[in-house]
């Protein structure tokens, strides 16, 4: 899991009956970060900061959240728990925390006047810890996937993890899989797709879509390599969803890197591929069916 990322934590708060829900990813002092939008649909928060050249280089903190726009405001809950404990970095005597956020679009399965915002964020960071549910939880509460054919035909996403090791170097993957696109497995076979029907209708992809990636090291990275491993990252997106990047898709890919260790750039972006991958599989995999979104192995 993400959390084999020495200090690295993960927090849930969900809504299985509205089918929405919100993650947190805790980050130890000294977090560097950046991340890359690689779809042409994003929500996010703070993501200008992360990039290249901008003067607060650590995070806090990292949010995925369900409920489109409305759900971007389940950072100020993830702030204001983290200023009570004097998080943040230091703003001329003031603590400010820099918690990045991005959303997917759940509004399509159970209740769609629930959103979640910063009590929950709040109550998802008072949850973090070492363990990790997968599935139906957190930001992949609502999560579908396997769209193009139109949402009468989709399948259940959801929220999975994975980590891999050389050495003393440890890499982890978080995922919301809210993909337009179908899923593929290991060998590029379809894990789930539409729903059989008819493939010669004509249906425009809509726009309720958007997988959400949080890459974390224990290796030292500067922000400038910590983007260069957020675009590396993607292309676990690229072999594990097709199509991905899309314009109805806002995908978009964080990075923590702890800095405990000296690494070597080109193996820390190769694991951070199949981790992505793997997180990407895992969700789809372990996600449960609900009304309106049969689970990658359920019948129709």
């Amino acid at each position: 899991m993400i959390t084999d990322v020495p200090g690295i934590r993960v927090g849930n708060w969900s809504d299985p009956v509205a089918m929405t829900g919100c993650t947190v990813v805790l980050a130890p002092p000294g977090t560097i970060g950046s991340g890359v939008v690689r779809g042409g649909g994003p929500g996010t928060r703070e993501l200008a900061i992360l990039q290249p050249g901008m003067t607060a280089e650590e995070v806090n903190a990292v949010v995925l959240s369900g409920g489109s726009a409305f759900g971007l405001g389940v950072a100020d809950g993830v702030m204001r728990w983290l200023e009570e404990r004097g998080v943040g970095i230091d703003a001329a005597g003031w603590i400010v925390p820099i918690v990045p956020e991005a959303v997917l679009f759940d509004l399509n399965l159970g209740d769609s006047s629930v959103r979640p915002g910063p009590d929950e964020g709040y109550a998802a960071c008072e949850a973090a810890g070492d363990d990790l549910t997968e599935g139906n939880v957190g930001a992949g509460t609502g999560a579908t996937v396997a769209k193009t054919k139109g949402l009468e035909r989709c399948r259940k996403g959801g929220l999975g993890s994975a980590s891999a090791r050389d050495g003393d170097l440890v890499v982890g993957a978080l995922a919301a899989v809210n993909a337009v696109g179908d899923i593929l497995d290991e060998d590029g076979g379809v894990l789930a797709a539409p729903l059989p029907g008819d493939d010669d209708a004509v249906t425009a992809l809509p726009g309720i879509n958007t997988t959400l990636v949080v890459v974390a090291t224990n290796a030292t990275l500067s922000r400038e390599r910590a983007n260069l491993l957020a675009i590396a990252a993607s292309e676990g997106m690229v072999q594990s969803i097709r199509p991905v990047f899309t314009a109805w898709d806002g995908d978009t890919v964080f990075t923590l890197a702890t800095g405990e260790i000296e690494a070597d750039q080109s193996v820390i972006e190769e694991l951070s591929i199949r981790v992505t991958a793997d997180a990407i599989r895992r969700g789809v995999r372990a996600a449960t069916g609900v009304p309106g979104a049969p689970a990658a192995g359920d019948e129709a």
